[in-house]
């Protein structure tokens, strides 16, 4: 009502100009009337700028590489909906900590063993009684870092992105403060529900999966806690010993055109097995997994389920019986997918690379049958040669033959370039006298639970073997040792043909 008035005004001064002028004013154009987004729209939208701008500020420049004892690790703040701590330790694989309940998830990579510092820890073992004191200073050190880091990400990230859809400066800051508003809230929730007792409970993956006893026991940690540290400082020297031994071995890079072949044999019914097996897989790029027997202990169909990760594993598996697997558990694997089983000179062709082998003719757990010794592994074993012979003959010749009993491997000597066998639990590795290499490996599960019996754990072997991929003969390989059930050390050592020493 009040600008009625000078409407009217407005009116009457269009109406005499016109007339002074001659001039007729066009009227002025209709307005396009736009409809005003609701306020929960508006709500919407500035939660997804505040949510993507800052998870995009913290992937860009949210993490802090700090030093942390004798390791170089890297931390990082990342979106989560159950939070926590994930701890990755390249190449043995990570653990998990449930330390806290947040929306956020701190991500520390070990990157590196620092050379200095871990020559000083080697050379000078005393200095480990201070570095868990020292540990605690870096950590501290690393969060105040990122914590700072963090805050500058979010905020940068969420007002970026909000000139970038609001083009106006009030609403981009208001994302900002947002983003740092709920950077605070998050880390006052992770303060709130901070758990301590958490690295009492990791959850471990890859090579770590199978080693809970790297943490220790629980109770033993808290009513023992001055051993523990005592563990503790033997297991930082045993890697920091690793990794420069491993930083001085020669630089084979297989190229292309080279096969990966995983050769492992007698787990004897060790569940860490497919970890380690599978975690190496992932690692060195594996196109083949060559079992050579005795992947059971008693051959009982009660045992069966245990087969089953094998055909998760990531690779072809290959797998002749020993004297420990019954025709049962052949027939088992058998029907598992992505396993290959051979026997009585069954060859197949996996990944390019042509494979024969027979099984074990003796069953020794059964008490029942009296076993016949080595004229039985020998007659198999010539019965695997003349399969070869055919196979050559046929102009399918054999790339690798496999059998459990080094016995019945011996005959195959100038049928096949390369032989692998398994039974005795230590490696042995032979140019026989009509060219054949015979390469045994050791238990790749320790020996099994029945290892537990033993004064000493039995040390868990495998190896990676290197072939040419058009002539598929053998480059190199590496042998891979690992400290028995405890998996508190770990060795590799890599040879060549022509060498045959690491």
């Amino acid at each position: 009502m009040a600008l009625a008035p000078y409407r009217r005004l407005r009116a009457w001064f269009d109406r005499a100009t016109a007339r002074a002028t001659g001039r007729v004013r066009k009227p002025a154009p209709t307005a396009v009337l736009t409809r005003t987004p609701s306020p929960y729209a508006r709500a919407l939208g500035m939660a997804s700028v505040v949510l993507l701008g800052a998870w995009l500020g913290l992937l860009i420049v949210g993490s802090v590489r700090t030093p942390v004892g004798p390791v170089d690790t890297n931390m990082t703040l990342r979106p989560s909906v159950s939070g926590g701590t994930k701890i990755n330790v390249s190449p043995l694989g990570a653990l998990e900590l449930r330390s806290h309940a947040a929306p956020i998830r701190l991500d520390v990579d070990v990157d590196r063993l620092d050379p200095a510092r871990s020559a000083a820890l080697v050379e000078h073992p005393e200095r480990i009684s201070g570095l868990q004191d020292e540990i605690v200073r870096d950590v501290g050190r690393g969060t105040v870092d990122l914590a700072v880091r963090s805050c500058v990400a979010v905020v940068s990230g969420a007002t970026a992105l909000g000139l970038a859809v609001y083009r106006r400066p009030r609403p981009a800051l208001a994302a900002g403060g947002l983003a740092l508003a709920l950077l605070a809230a998050s880390g006052a929730t992770a303060f709130a529900t901070w758990n301590p007792k958490s690295v009492l409970e990791p959850k471990f993956s890859g090579l770590l999966a199978g080693a809970p006893s790297v943490v220790g026991n629980a109770r033993s940690i808290v009513t023992e806690f001055d051993v523990y540290q005592q563990e503790l400082a033997r297991l930082v020297t045993n890697v920091t010993k690793l990794y420069e031994v491993t930083s001085t071995l020669p630089a084979y890079q297989p190229d292309p055109a080279t096969m990966r072949v995983l050769h492992v044999s007698d787990i004897h019914l060790n569940p860490a097995s497919w970890h380690i097996i599978g975690s190496l897989v992932e690692q060195y790029d594996i196109d083949v997994i060559i079992d050579s027997g005795d992947t059971m202990d008693h051959g009982s169909a009660a045992e069966n389920a245990f087969l089953d990760p094998v055909a998760d594993l990531g690779a072809p598996y290959v797998w002749v019986r020993g004297n420990h697997d019954s025709r049962a558990t052949q027939a088992y694997l058998s029907k598992l997918k992505n396993v290959h089983v051979l026997d009585d000179g069954r060859a197949v062709t996996v990944a390019g690379l042509r494979v024969a082998g027979t099984g074990d003719p003796q069953f020794t757990p059964d008490r029942t049958v009296k076993a016949q010794g080595d004229p039985a592994e020998r007659m198999a074993g010539l019965r695997l040669a003349s399969a070869l012979r055919d196979q050559k003959a046929a102009g399918t010749p054999v790339d690798i033959a496999v059998a459990h009993n080094p016995v019945a491997a011996r005959e195959t000597d100038g049928a096949v370039p390369l032989v692998l066998a398994g039974h005795v639990h230590h490696r042995e590795d032979e140019v026989m006298k009509f060219g054949t290499r015979l390469k045994i490996e050791g238990s790749t599960g320790g020996g099994g639970l029945r290892a537990l019996q033993n004064k000493e754990p039995e040390k868990v072997r495998t190896s990676v073997l290197y072939l040419d991929r058009s002539t598929k003969r053998l480059q190199a390989w590496d042998e891979i040792t690992l400290g028995g059930l405890g998996l508190t050390t770990a060795e590799v050592s890599r040879l060549l043909p022509d060498e045959n020493r690491p």
